[in-house]
This record gives C-alpha cells, sequence and structure tokens, in this order.
C-alpha cells in the first residue's frame, strides 16, 4: 500500500487552480517525433560523457526562472518604480516542477530526461507568452545550420 502524502496532495489542489495551459504545441511535437536524444548523439560521436553539454545551462535556465532572478534588476528602485509585470511572470521553482511534471506525464513520457525536461519547460515558456514558438524554431533552425555546414 503506498503511502498518500499531505504535502502532494494541498500542492497538487493548489496548482490546479492556476489553469495551465496544458494543450500540445505543434513545433514540441515535432521535436517530440524526430528529434534526437543524447544517448544517441553521444554514442554517434564517440562522446563518453553521460550529460549533454547543455543540461548545465537549462538547469542555470529553471534556476534564473525563479522568482528572486528578475528582482536583481528592481532591488535598487523604489518599489513604485520596480518592473511588476516582469515579476509576475516569474516561474516559482515548485510551480515549475509540479509543471514539468504534468507536462511529462501527459505529452512527454516517450521522452527520456533530460531531454523530456527540456521540452516541458519549452512548453511552460511558451504558454506563459516569454518564448515564442516561431522564434525557437528560427533559432533551432540556425544552430542546426551551424552545426551541419561544415
Amino acid at each position: 500500500m503506498t503511502d498518500i502524502n499531505p504535502d502532494k496532495l494541498k500542492l497538487d489542489g493548489e496548482m490546479e487552480t492556476r489553469n495551465m495551459d496544458d494543450s500540445p504545441i505543434e513545433l514540441l511535437e515535432k521535436i517530440k517525433h524526430e528529434g534526437r536524444v543524447w544517448d544517441d548523439l553521444s554514442e554517434q560521436y564517440g562522446v563518453d560523457n553521460p550529460d549533454p553539454p547543455w543540461r548545465i545551462t537549462l538547469e542555470a535556465t529553471c534556476d534564473m526562472l525563479a522568482d528572486g532572478y528578475w528582482a536583481t534588476f528592481n532591488i535598487c528602485k523604489p518599489k513604485d518604480e520596480r518592473n511588476t509585470e516582469q515579476e509576475s511572470k516569474n516561474l516559482d521553482a515548485v510551480e515549475r516542477r509540479w509543471e514539468e511534471d504534468q507536462l511529462v506525464s501527459q505529452h512527454y513520457t516517450d521522452v527520456p530526461f533530460p531531454e523530456s525536461q527540456l521540452l516541458a519547460l519549452a512548453h511552460t515558456l511558451i504558454r506563459r507568452g516569454l518564448l515564442n514558438e516561431k522564434d525557437l524554431a528560427s533559432r533551432m533552425a540556425e544552430v542546426d545550420q551551424r552545426l551541419n555546414s561544415a
């Protein structure tokens, strides 16, 4: 018998009231089906490191999105001059992790970690308006061209 954690139930109830938009995103669905995971790439290129080179950047991005990051830009300003619009886009670490868990279980279960974490974060950022799907696709095309133009 599994014990039910009352703190998790309380968090689930609180997070569900925030109406997360978990609808699929076309670009991320395409990546999920056509993308390549680090295990395949590292084997192809003979890389022994089990962690992809972008994992640290992913973790740093998650940390920066937490509520403390944007405050550094406002800390020296009087409260009435602070950028509250930007602060309202903060993504609390607990909330981001909850969304990640929900999105991975709904959309990215077949994608290994940390790629599933990356897709869930992109999903969250796009749905919150912090990242534009078209801009992400354009940037991915630029990186792909650079990597494959040798």
